[in-house]
């Protein structure tokens, strides 16, 4: 009898072949060919359940993305119960750089995808700002807790320290990617940070 195909999983084959090719070759090397050709099926299959490179790129985001919320519950879990707020936004920084080679295709696949999103509006519709969102909800939930404990420095506003803290660490995990500077000095830079910010 024939096995019945598991469409999830296939997907998430095809993701997987896009993540390998990226990492080895880089993302200008991606193609629905050679995507396929590294999943070990065909351009029709592929081309069955992502119609354009756009929609690739894409479900290997989701792939990703899912990968990294693993990734973050994971480290998370490692923290004290509950983690104080200065160590919960270190991890949180640290997990969000591009510092292995799994959260390295991460970023790649996320920033080609913002930037095809910025002349695609069916890619625009998705919802890769809502993430962004949630990422910034988690930072503003850590530092309301880090500032009732009486542990953020004076005169710090939550809401635009949470945009500085957003914009910095995407900075620098570009600054990583392109080779300008190493993950240990983008930490450095974001400790030194977070030392403005939190007392004590």
């Amino acid at each position: 009898m024939p096995r019945t195909v598991d469409h999830t999983e296939r997907r998430a084959q095809i993701a997987e072949a896009l993540v390998r090719v990226a990492a080895r070759d880089g993302l200008h090397a991606v193609t629905m060919r050679s995507v396929a050709a590294e999943s070990g099926v065909s351009l029709r299959l592929v081309q069955y359940y992502f119609e354009t490179k756009a929609q690739l790129l894409l479900g290997a985001l989701r792939h990703l993305e899912r990968q990294s919320r693993q990734r973050w519950s994971d480290r998370l879990a490692a923290l004290p119960d509950p983690a104080p707020p200065r160590a919960f936004v270190e991890a949180f920084l640290d997990e969000a750089l591009p510092t292995d080679a799994q959260s390295r295709v991460f970023h790649l696949v996320g920033t080609s995808y913002a930037v095809l999103a910025m002349t695609d509006p069916e890619l625009a519709r998705e919802p890769f700002v809502s993430d962004v969102d949630e990422l910034g909800r988690q930072l503003t939930g850590a530092l309301e807790r880090a500032r009732s404990h009486g542990q953020l420095a004076e005169g710090v506003d939550v809401a635009t320290e949470v945009a500085h803290l957003l914009a910095l660490n995407n900075g620098l995990g570009t600054s990583i990617l392109i080779g300008q500077r190493a993950p240990s000095e983008a930490k450095a830079v974001l400790s030194a940070h977070l030392d403005r910010i939190f007392t004590g």
